[in-house]
C-alpha cells in the first residue's frame, strides 16, 4: 500500500471515530443525569462504535467480506443484547438510543467506505434531531389531525408526483410541460403551506395582524372575506381588523412581485414599476390604521383553511394547462395581442394562473412591456373585488376605513398603469 492510500485509510478511520464521538457527546449530555452505570452507551462507546464500522469497511475492502460480515453481525447482536434488558423502559430511552448506535454504526462504515463527508454530514445531522428533542416534542404537541394531513398532501404533492413525470412538451401547439406545470402547482401550493404553518405557529400569540399579514401571503382575499365578516359585529377591534386588511393586500404584491420575478421574470420590471407604489400605499395604510389602534397583539387569530387540497390543486394544474394551451391559440390566430387579452381575462379570476401561464410562453411570445402591464391590471381586478367584499360585507359604516385603504391602492395601481401605457407606449 502507497504512503497516500494508507494517508487516506488513517483519514477515513479518524473522521468515522469523529462521527462517533460527536453523537456521543450529545447522548452524553442529555444522559448527564443518569446514575452510574446505568447508560448502555456514552461518548466513548458511541466513538467505539463508529470506529469499529470504519475497520469492518476496512476489512471489507482490503481482506474478506466474510470476516467483516461476521464481525458486523457480531456488532449488532452485541448492541441488541445490551440494550435488550433495558428496551421496555417507560421512558422510552432506550429504543432511541439502540437506533442511535445502529445509526452510528452505519455512519463509521460510510467514512470506512471512503465516505468521509457524508459521514460527518450525518452525524451532525443525527446529532441535531437528538438535541432538539424538546423543541420538536414542543412542536408536536401544536400539531393537530388537520396540519399533519396538510404535511402529508404537500409531502405527495412535492415529492411523490414530480419525479416521475416527463419533462418535454405534449399536445396541441406543444402546450404541456407535465413536469412544468407540476413544479408550479408546487411552487404555489408551496407558499400556501407556509403560510399556514407559520399562522398555526404564530397566529395564537400574535394575534390578528401577524395572522392577516401570513394570510395574505396566499390568500388575501380569503383574509379580506374572513375580517370583513368580523368587522360587522366587533366595533371594538375595527381599526386592528381593517389594518389587518390592508396589510393582507400588501402581502399580496410582495406575493405576486415574488412569482413574477420567478415564472416569468421577463415582466417583472414593468410589472413592479406598476405595482411597488400601490404596495407601499397599502402597507403604509395599514400600518397608520395599526398605530391608531394601538393593539398590535390582540390575542385574535384569523380563521384560515388548511390550503393543501389535492382536488384543487389537480383542478388548479389543469386549468394552468388550458390556459397555457388557448396562450398558444391565440398567438398562432391573433399574435400577442390576443394573448394578452386573454391573460387579462383570465388572471381578473386567478392573478397565480395568469403569472404562470406567461412564464410557460416562449421567449419573444409577447412584448415585456405588455406582459407586466396585462399582470398589473389582474392585480387591479383583485383589489376592486376586495373593495367590493368589504363594502358588502363589513357595511360602509364598519369597513370604511379598510375600503377606503383598498381604494386608494387601486387608485394609486390605476395612476401608475395609466402612467406606464402612456409612457411605455404600450400596445395591444
Amino acid at each position: 500500500m502507497e504512503d497516500s492510500d494508507l494517508w487516506l485509510v488513517y483519514r477515513d478511520l479518524a473522521i468515522a471515530l469523529a462521527a462517533g464521538l460527536l453523537i456521543g457527546v450529545e447522548r452524553g449530555w442529555a444522559m448527564r443525569g443518569e446514575p452510574k452505570g446505568a447508560r448502555v452507551a456514552g461518548i466513548r462507546t458511541f466513538g467505539l462504535i463508529a470506529g469499529m464500522g470504519g475497520l469492518v469497511a476496512l476489512i471489507a475492502q482490503s481482506l474478506s467480506l466474510v470476516m467483516a460480515a461476521i464481525l458486523l453481525a457480531a456488532i449488532v447482536t452485541m448492541l441488541s443484547v445490551s440494550y435488550a434488558k433495558t428496551i421496555h423502559d417507560p421512558d422510552g430511552r432506550s429504543i432511541t438510543n439502540y437506533v442511535v448506535a445502529l445509526s452510528t454504526l452505519c455512519l463509521g462504515l460510510l467514512a470506512g467506505s471512503g465516505y468521509p463527508a457524508v459521514a460527518l454530514a450525518g452525524a451532525a445531522i443525527v446529532a441535531a434531531l437528538l438535541a432538539t428533542r424538546s423543541e420538536l416534542h414542543g412542536f408536536l404537541r401544536k400539531l393537530g389531525e388537520t396540519d399533519i394531513k396538510a404535511a402529508i398532501r404537500f409531502a405527495i404533492i412535492a415529492l411523490a408526483v414530480l419525479p416521475f413525470l416527463p419533462d418535454r412538451a405534449y399536445g396541441p401547439y406543444e402546450a404541456f410541460n407535465p413536469q412544468q406545470l407540476w413544479f408550479v402547482v408546487i411552487l404555489v401550493t408551496g407558499l400556501s403551506f407556509a403560510g399556514y404553518v407559520a399562522n398555526r405557529i404564530f397566529g395564537a400569540d400574535h394575534g390578528t395582524i401577524v395572522t392577516a399579514v401570513i394570510g395574505g401571503a396566499y390568500s388575501s382575499t380569503a383574509v379580506t372575506a374572513s375580517l370583513s365578516q368580523r368587522l360587522r359585529s366587533e366595533d371594538s377591534s375595527g381599526r386592528s381588523l381593517s389594518a389587518g386588511i390592508a396589510l393582507a393586500s400588501s402581502v399580496m404584491y410582495i406575493r405576486v412581485l415574488l412569482l413574477t420575478f420567478i415564472l416569468a421574470n421577463f415582466a417583472f420590471l414593468p410589472m413592479a414599476m406598476i405595482l411597488v407604489p400601490a404596495a407601499m400605499v397599502a402597507g403604509l395604510a395599514g400600518l397608520l390604521m395599526l398605530r391608531k389602534s394601538g393593539a398590535t397583539k390582540a390575542g385574535e387569530q384569523v380563521e384560515t383553511r388548511n390550503p393543501i387540497r389535492l382536488l384543487p390543486a389537480f383542478f388548479f394544474a389543469a386549468t394552468v394547462a388550458a390556459m397555457s394551451l388557448a396562450a398558444r391559440w391565440a398567438e398562432a390566430e391573433f399574435g400577442s395581442s390576443g394573448i394578452a387579452y386573454l391573460v387579462l381575462i383570465m388572471g381578473s379570476l386567478d392573478v397565480d394562473a395568469a403569472i404562470i401561464t406567461l412564464g410557460t410562453l416562449p421567449g419573444g411570445t409577447i412584448a415585456v412591456n405588455l406582459a407586466g402591464f396585462v399582470l398589473a391590471m389582474t392585480v387591479l381586478a383583485n383589489m376592486l373585488f376586495k373593495t367590493a367584499v368589504v363594502v358588502v360585507t363589513a357595511g360602509w359604516k364598519s369597513g370604511r376605513s379598510a375600503a377606503i385603504a383598498l381604494t386608494a391602492s387601486s387608485l394609486v395601481l390605476a395612476m401608475a398603469g395609466l402612467v406606464s401605457f402612456v409612457v411605455l407606449d404600450i400596445h395591444f
